[in-house]
């Protein structure tokens, strides 16, 4: 079908939650707790720090690392340009510290995550901000705060936040350290991992060919659900339009939204999570999806 998006409503509110980028000097003091530290590429520290990453990972970690020895700048919605690389900056009317952000050439969390990614693979695998490069259909594997890091791996993707807002993303180096962009008035830094607070857990990245039934989202801020209902406990708000990856489909509750009504729900393994066929670009039953026998 063709779709038309709506939802505008919520399109600010929903974008200015997805973005990693620090808000104020009180949201970035309780996402990053000051017991962190800072260490420089002279150090040594700025290197893949235990065995088991993968090739792509290595690149990634070593792409990340050139850009601390660099002494390259945090620098508000940077990196998020048409092609991964250093951006100029915004100014954050929250953050006074941003102030010079527009002059500095840098990233914001989730842009040196893209550029160190797509350096190291050929591929803008992750096109995206904090929570869009966490739920990637290209993960390998994920981890909950609970695990902790003992099965992470270099290369792995670290993030903060809840799954309605995840503000905060970092590459683990190993030994419990990592490489991030941090927050306005500071340059890309290696720091410990801070496992408390905020933490939500890991993403394992796969390079590799894409499996799976992927699709294209439309519209702005939809929901996820965690069952296929619009009663249903919300899980996830695409910001946009979003490529995800569906296991099956089965008719559930009818939606009307937009203009359009349909039973067909879609099951997303990435998001453990359930969304109107009504949001996915295509027939009203997708095509090759088998039907959800749970």
């Amino acid at each position: 079908m063709d779709r038309r998006t709506s939802l505008t409503s919520a399109l600010i509110g929903l974008l200015a939650a997805a973005l990693c980028w620090a808000s104020s000097p009180a949201t970035a003091a309780a996402a990053h707790p000051t017991k962190a530290v800072q260490s420089s590429a002279q150090d040594g520290d700025c290197r893949v720090l235990a065995p088991g990453a993968s090739d792509a990972a290595e690149r990634a970690i070593a792409t990340a690392c050139r850009q601390v020895a660099a002494g390259v700048w945090y620098t508000w919605g940077g990196g998020h340009g048409a092609r991964p690389g250093p951006t100029y900056g915004q100014v954050d009317p929250t953050d006074p510290a941003s102030e010079h952000d527009p002059e500095r050439l840098g990233f914001d969390c989730s842009g040196l995550v893209r550029y160190a990614y797509a350096e190291a693979t050929g591929e803008d695998l992750l096109d995206g901000v904090a929570s869009a490069q966490y739920f990637t259909h290209r993960a390998a594997g994920r981890f909950s705060a609970a695990d902790g890091l003992a099965p992470l791996l270099p290369g792995d993707l670290l993030v903060w936040g809840t799954s309605q807002h995840l503000h905060h993303i970092a590459i683990y180096l190993g030994a419990g350290r990592m490489v991030e962009a941090r927050q306005s008035g500071t340059k890309l830094m290696v720091s410990d991992v801070r496992l408390t607070g905020a933490y939500y857990g890991a993403v394992r990245i796969d390079p590799g060919p894409v499996t799976g039934h992927v699709f294209q989202t439309w519209g702005t801020g939809v929901w996820t659900k965690a069952a296929p209902s619009t009663r249903a406990a919300r899980v996830y708000a695409f910001p946009d339009s979003t490529t995800i990856r569906v296991a099956c489909q089965k008719h559930a509750e009818l939606v009307t939204a937009d203009g359009y009504t349909n039973d067909a729900w879609s099951y997303l393994p990435d998001y453990k999570a359930w969304v109107s066929n009504i949001y996915i670009k295509g027939p009203a039953w997708l095509e090759g999806v088998p039907t959800c026998t749970f």
